[in-house]
């Protein structure tokens, strides 16, 4: 029932930085888990990062840790993933999505979707 879509995305050098942001409408952000997806050409849509309806709690693949950080602001009805210390690994299309509740990896769980914005990281 919530509309999302992302913005940010773009190329960037190895070892750069990149802020991918999901705006939502139709719906407040404030009784959904969000998450971050990814996916590459060939490969299946793999869980990134998540955050609880507060953003008291977060949780990050073992892949981007340390170098992802997730935050959200109710008020504005956003969520962003900051992305620093970038690799070509990283390359793909991010997707913001919104679930019912926090603790889940699975692209099952997750209800809404939004286009998906391409993150390109180039050596």
């Amino acid at each position: 029932q919530v509309q999302l879509v992302e913005s940010g995305g773009g190329l960037v050098q190895a070892g750069g930085s990149l802020r991918v942001s999901c705006a939502a409408s139709g719906r407040s952000i404030r009784s959904y888990a969000m998450g971050w997806f990814r996916q590459a050409p060939g490969k299946e849509r793999e869980f990134v990062s998540a955050i609880n309806w507060r953003g008291g709690s977060t949780v990050y693949a073992d892949s981007v840790k340390g170098r992802f950080t997730i935050s959200r602001d109710n008020a504005k009805n956003t969520v962003s993933l900051q992305m620093n210390s970038l690799k070509p690994e990283d390359t793909a299309v991010y997707y913001c999505a919104a679930g019912p509740a926090y603790g889940s990896k699975n692209v099952a769980d997750f209800g809404s979707w939004g286009q998906g914005t391409q993150v390109t990281v180039s050596s």
